[in-house]
């Protein structure tokens, strides 16, 4: 989804839990501005805030204190309900794990995200095998994850985060379970992929390697951002 607005605007945005009586500072004061069609690396140790960012950015958590704009659309005071539907309309996550639903096919995993969306089920089934199409996976649309390689499976998560074309997705170390060779094919794919639709995404990462593939490298120790 393309908007005259940044993907994401956090402004000042602080995490604070609460942990036997002490606060614990997951996110102090982080500002981020990522543009349309910008991809951003974000570069930190385990611990670092990099889950917590992401998952304030994709309406998963709520600040403590703080703006996050999404696209032109202010998220920060929605209740439980409006992040849900927000998550479903306007971002994508792709996970570590990958997190395909192993009893369900290639098009089948990238069809259950629009189970509630707005489109009509041939319409939805017509998206679903042209993204599979574009990403090389026609013929394997009825293939259970667990026929899948590795970089397969990555390929359909990508599909299915695209499926409700998102102004932001979410990669959380999308190469972390491949070789050198394998994850600079699925970097690369993720890069015609945002690239070609103008759409943005923040890739987590620990890999140096990759981040080359990012238009700008974002680093975060402790829970503070530093450009």
């Amino acid at each position: 989804m393309i908007t005259s607005s940044p993907a994401l605007e956090m402004n000042e945005v602080r995490k604070v839990y609460s942990v036997a009586e002490t606060e614990v500072v997951a996110l102090a004061d982080a500002s981020l501005t990522v543009a349309q069609d910008e991809i951003v690396a974000l570069v930190g140790p385990s611990g670092s805030g990099k889950t917590t960012l992401c998952s304030i950015a994709g309406g998963i958590l709520s600040p403590s204190e703080g703006t996050v704009t999404v696209g032109g659309e202010d998220i920060t005071g929605y209740d439980r309900r409006r992040l849900t539907r927000f998550r479903r309309e306007r971002v994508g996550f792709v996970f570590q794990s990958v997190n395909l639903v192993p009893f369900l096919n290639a098009r089948e995993n990238l069809l259950i995200v629009d189970e509630f969306g707005r489109r009509e089920r041939r319409e939805a089934k017509l998206r679903a095998d042209r993204l599979l199409e574009e990403l090389g996976l026609s013929d394997r649309a009825a293939n259970l994850p667990g026929q899948l390689s590795g970089g397969q499976r990555q390929r359909v998560a990508i599909g299915r985060a695209l499926m409700n074309q998102p102004s932001l997705v979410m990669f959380d170390e999308p190469t972390s379970s491949l070789d050198t060779e394998l994850g600079s094919q699925v970097m690369e794919l993720i890069r015609t992929e945002m690239k070609s639709r103008g759409t943005s995404a923040i890739v987590v990462t620990h890999d140096d390697r990759i981040t080359h593939f990012c238009d700008r490298t974002v680093g975060i120790v402790d829970g503070v951002l530093a450009a």
